[in-house]
């Protein structure tokens, strides 16, 4: 079993590279804003008991997933600090020792393009808004800088590569 964490900061892309990725392998996605917006519906963000339902959610997907052995499960996140580095670390250790393999893959792209992005339909859509100047105050507050993923098998441009150009450099490590 492997799982695709793919990762990056608000409007890079994910769930757009992720979602052609899928179609591409046959993967299952699994989306942060699935948890997010489910643990959201009853609690506030960042709240203790938002943060451990999160958690504990997004574990017991994975430990389903990996139990199940499902192929391909195509994760993205957003590191942000109310993700604690701890639950980043036994997330790695523990797929691995339970055979599977995680392998991290990390979307870029310029400060310009994410505040462009922010306001785009799709992710009103998915219910992921937050205005440029938000994004600016959290960023400035170091909120993007943790947990951090150590060692990314790949780091992608969103930029410089469309979507289905994205998701064919991803297709080929797995």
């Amino acid at each position: 079993m492997k799982i695709l964490f793919l990762y990056g900061r608000p409007a890079v892309g994910k769930l757009t590279v992720a979602r052609a990725l899928a179609a591409r392998t046959g993967g299952r996605l699994f989306h942060n804003h699935l948890t997010v917006n489910l643990v959201l519906s009853v609690f506030d963000f960042g709240t203790p008991a938002f943060i451990e339902l999160r958690a504990k959610i997004w574990m017991d997907v994975f430990r389903r997933a990996l139990a199940e052995k499902v192929p391909l499960l195509i994760f993205t996140f957003n590191p942000e600090s109310t993700v604690s580095q701890t639950f980043i670390d036994e997330l790695f250790v523990e797929v691995v020792a339970a055979g599977g393999e995680i392998i991290p893959v990390e979307l870029i792209a310029s400060e310009k393009a994410i505040e462009e992005r922010l306001g785009s339909e799709s992710r009103r859509m998915e219910r992921k808004t937050m205005s440029a100047e938000t994004y600016r105050e959290l960023r400035a507050k170091g909120v993007f800088e943790t947990p951090r993923i150590l060692s990314p098998r790949l780091t992608l441009d969103t930029e410089a590569l469309n979507p289905a150009e994205s998701a064919e450099r991803i297709a080929s490590l797995i």
